[in-house]
């Protein structure tokens, strides 16, 4: 009888777990990666990250990188995984922020690495900078905001840029990662500019250095006065929206329910022209009726919604009851 030679998907012979230490005190880290360090074999991270977790590595294989070789990393990560290895590949945060997931992915696949490859791959989320930065100043995320690296390492000037005057226009809370260095002192300044452009100079600014570890230090300044403030590669920059305050030591970013419910006396009670559960009375389709109603041209609108004059243009010429579809 002729031996079956066909193969079955191929076991794992070696795995990458892309671990998330969060802001770096192991109180933070999750119970996951701390298993998957206690799994691994292997533990590559950049010399920073490796001292966070210094003490789960006894008996481990240690590989350390500078903060410029995260390809490296990868690319041992996946020799070592090769070899039949389990390798804890180490971020702070979170891996797939601004982490080790993206330069990892990118080399597999120009390996040839599918998942249905020999080598198994674990993503193990962490706290990024963002949440742990927000909670020790208080509730500044609650409402929309966005993340962006004034590092131009590997990403062109005008782009940073470009993205920067976008969200300050469109009034977002702002988290600044990676915005100093020894030889990028520029770019923080430069990204004041911008923002002062679009936001009152008294916008709430946290400066979060280092949080969660013993040098943790928290400062409150505005957008006016950020520039004066001890900003550098392990701090994260909170900028605040329109809405933004700071009281009693804590940035706040309200929610918006103050735009539909009233509080007096520990009661609620919903404002006038408001349901409960329902859009605003501005929310889209009462904006869409109000403007198509106004008997206003597109270009008045435009100027006071602070919108483009095509889509304002577009709005008025949809039919309302197609645009409620």
């Amino acid at each position: 009888m002729t031996p079956d030679t066909r193969t079955a998907t191929a076991t794992p012979t070696g795995k990458i777990m892309l671990v998330g230490l969060g802001p770096g005190s192991l109180g933070h880290l999750t119970a996951r990666a701390r298993a998957a360090i206690a799994e691994a074999d292997t533990v590559i991270g950049y010399t920073t990250y490796i001292r966070l977790v210094a003490d789960l590595l006894a008996g481990k294989e240690v590989i350390r990188k500078s903060m410029t070789e995260e390809l490296d990393r990868a690319i041992e990560a996946l020799d070592r995984a090769r070899q039949g290895r389990k390798v804890a590949l180490v971020s702070s945060g979170d891996a797939g922020v601004y982490g080790m997931a993206g330069p990892t992915f990118e080399v597999l696949f120009d390996a040839g690495w599918t998942p249905e490859s020999a080598i198994e791959v674990e993503i193990i989320p962490g706290a990024s900078a963002l949440n742990t930065c927000a909670a020790l100043v208080g509730a500044p995320l609650t409402h929309d905001f966005c993340a962006i690296s004034l590092s131009d390492l590997l990403t062109p000037w005008p782009t940073i840029a470009r993205r920067l005057d976008a969200v300050a226009y469109a009034d977002f809370v702002v988290a600044l990662y990676n915005p100093k260095s020894g030889r990028r002192t520029r770019q923080i300044a430069e990204a004041q500019r911008i923002f002062l452009r679009h936001r009152d100079p008294q916008t709430p600014v946290a400066i979060v250095k280092s949080a969660y570890r013993p040098k943790q230090r928290v400062e409150f300044s505005t957008l006016e006065r950020m520039g004066d403030a001890d900003i550098g590669m392990l701090t994260t920059v909170l900028i605040g929206n329109s809405n933004t305050f700071v009281r009693d030591g804590l940035m706040i970013t309200p929610r918006g329910y103050a735009n539909k419910y009233a509080v007096e006396d520990g009661e609620r009670a919903t404002r006038d022209g408001e349901q409960a559960g329902r859009s605003l009375s501005t929310g889209l389709d009462g904006w869409i009726a109000a403007i198509q109603e106004s008997g206003r041209s597109a270009a008045d609108l435009a100027r006071e919604y602070r919108l483009p004059a095509d889509y304002i243009q577009s709005v008025l010429d949809t039919p309302l009851a197609a645009a409620e579809d």
